[in-house]
């Protein structure tokens, strides 16, 4: 699945790698029903450890499994527990401002009225949302817009030296907004 149009600009940046990590990723699609995606289910072999033992199914919320697996790929840390959303607010640094590349973390309710989260990648904003790479967005890794409301916390990763592209994105309000991600 290529990169919608209004996101190209991604592709060219070069970093930081978290970002490029994530494109290599862009377009993975969770499998129907009972069957699973291997390249998925690989991602938790590759993280390892208790999420290798714990992650079996792609119905299994994986936010956190992609942010794990792009993390490691870019030689930044994995936090504790990482399939736990929540989780990843302790990733790096905080920050107050978002920028390209930082880790976005976002509440939300499950189903059932409990709280959970949702971890991406900032890539941009407009006045209302920010626009994300994520894992699990419409069963996908694909980019969307979540409601500023909703971030619960804003990481920025350990840079020996920043990235000079590293910096805030504004960009057009135009897309679906995401209220549900899993």
């Amino acid at each position: 699945m290529p990169i919608e149009k209004k996101y190209e600009w991604l592709l060219k940046e070069g970093g930081p790698r978290m970002i490029t990590e994530a494109l290599k990723l862009y377009g993975t699609i969770e499998s129907p029903g009972k069957a699973n995606n291997a390249t998925i289910i690989a991602w938790a072999k590759e993280v390892g450890g208790k999420v290798e033992t714990v992650y079996k199914a792609d119905e299994i919320p994986w936010c956190g499994l992609f942010m794990a697996v792009v993390a490691k790929r870019a030689a930044k840390g994995v936090v504790k527990d990482p399939l736990w959303a929540l989780n990843w607010g302790t990733f790096g640094k905080a920050v107050e401002t978002p920028m390209l590349g930082d880790v976005l973390v976002f509440v939300r309710k499950t189903a059932e009225g409990k709280t959970a989260g949702h971890v991406a990648l900032y890539v941009g904003e407009d006045n209302a949302c920010y626009h994300i790479l994520g894992g699990n967005q419409s069963d996908k890794v694909c980019i969307t817009r979540i409601d500023k409301k909703r971030l619960y916390a804003a990481r920025r990763p350990n840079y020996n030296i920043q990235p000079t592209n590293v910096r805030p994105i504004k960009l057009s309000s135009t897309g679906s907004v995401s209220t549900n991600e899993q």
